[in-house]
């Protein structure tokens, strides 16, 4: 009999550390547009999903070396180099300004690799995601820790104060949470949030009936949302326009307890009808055209992803017959190449993060 060769695994590289996080993306967010500072208070219910934002920080301690940080943004094939204290926001913001606010030992340098399957510009959460999975990584490397809702609350610092940037308070606290989150603002951004725990076969039967429809380029409605927003924000300003999303988010959420399916996919379609009185430009052509295809096939219901307009993603609620779900997925191939079809599965958790030797 042969001598087996007994192959000893390589010594780890004294000092060196690589840290793991994994955040889910959202879909179906009911009550979009009233977690916003000029909503001043909003309900929101969501629903986090794969796939995962991924982020791997490795780590050293080499004093030999000048002090850099790498960022690998494998989405874009974008590697580049930051000089620590003079990081400008130039190339990719958000990485480049989570990496900036946080307090770091001055001792490290480390490589950031940043990946998702899910577009940008999907009106899914992702960038949210990204840096919660982010913000959680370099969290390990400091000496005290933050709690998820800590970590989604410095997200949204990233994007308001760093970056100057227009944003709820929703998507980063579902990747934060993960699992269906409903989100209460009773002071922005300030908000509690429960996860809604239903049985297994109603999380089973929502996870197979969801599709997640992008529409096959990135979402870009800047101006309608300035419009919007223009609106909203005046002194005195009708707010009641937001009470129909509100409401849609409340009963989206009782509906799930209840098991029934065909009031959520109501709520769904009250909510983009509640989108579109905001400003019709918010369900754009695209999105009619994924809606008429929907109800052909005997959706329950549709849901405009995000803030809506040009681009992005819709959530549809299939009914119970799977060859329904099934034809509606062939019909859209058919109706545009454009229209991409993203396999999701219900994220039970939110950001998760981990260090492991090498």
């Amino acid at each position: 009999m042969p001598r087996r060769r007994i192959i000893k695994p390589a010594a780890p590289i004294p000092g060196r550390r690589v840290i793991n996080a994994m955040a889910p993306i959202r879909v179906c967010d009911l009550g979009g547009w009233t977690d916003t500072w000029f909503a001043e208070t909003g309900a929101v219910l969501n629903i986090g999903v794969y796939p995962y934002a991924e982020v791997q920080v490795s780590v050293s301690h080499d004093r030999k070396h000048d002090r850099r940080i790498v960022v690998n943004a494998e989405n874009f094939g974008d590697r580049y180099t930051l000089v620590p204290g003079r990081i400008t926001y130039d190339r990719h913001p958000l990485i480049e300004a989570s990496i900036d606010i946080m307090d770091l030992p001055e001792s490290l340098s480390f490589e950031v690799d940043l990946y998702s399957i899910a577009p940008a510009g999907a009106s899914t959460g992702t960038s949210a995601a990204v840096t919660v999975a982010l913000l959680g990584a370099l969290d390990l490397l400091t000496p005290g820790r933050r709690t998820p809702h800590e970590i989604a609350s410095l997200a949204h610092r990233v994007e308001t104060e760093k970056l100057g940037l227009q944003c709820g308070i929703q998507d980063q606290l579902c990747s934060a949470y993960g699992g269906v989150c409903f989100i209460e603002m009773f002071d922005y951004p300030h908000a509690s949030v429960s996860q809604v725990a239903v049985p297994n076969d109603v999380w089973w039967e929502l996870e197979r009936r969801l599709v997640l429809v992008y529409l096959g380029h990135s979402h870009s409605s800047s101006d309608v949302h300035g419009q919007v927003i223009t609106r909203l924000e005046q002194k005195d300003a009708d707010k009641s326009v937001l009470d129909p999303l509100r409401d849609a988010a409340r009963a989206g959420k009782n509906a799930l307890f209840a098991g029934d399916f065909g009031a959520l996919g109501r709520c769904m379609i009250a909510n983009t009808e509640g989108q579109a009185a905001l400003h019709p430009a918010l369900v754009s052509a695209d999105a009619k055209a994924v809606i008429e295809l929907a109800h052909k096939h005997h959706a329950a219901g549709w849901k405009v992803n995000g803030a809506g307009g040009e681009g992005g993603s819709l959530t549809i609620l299939c009914d119970a017959d799977g060859a329904h779900k099934r034809a509606f997925i062939n019909a859209l191939h058919e109706r545009s190449a454009n229209y991409q079809v993203i396999p999701t599965y219900l994220s039970r958790t939110g950001l998760r993060r981990w260090e492991v030797g090498e």
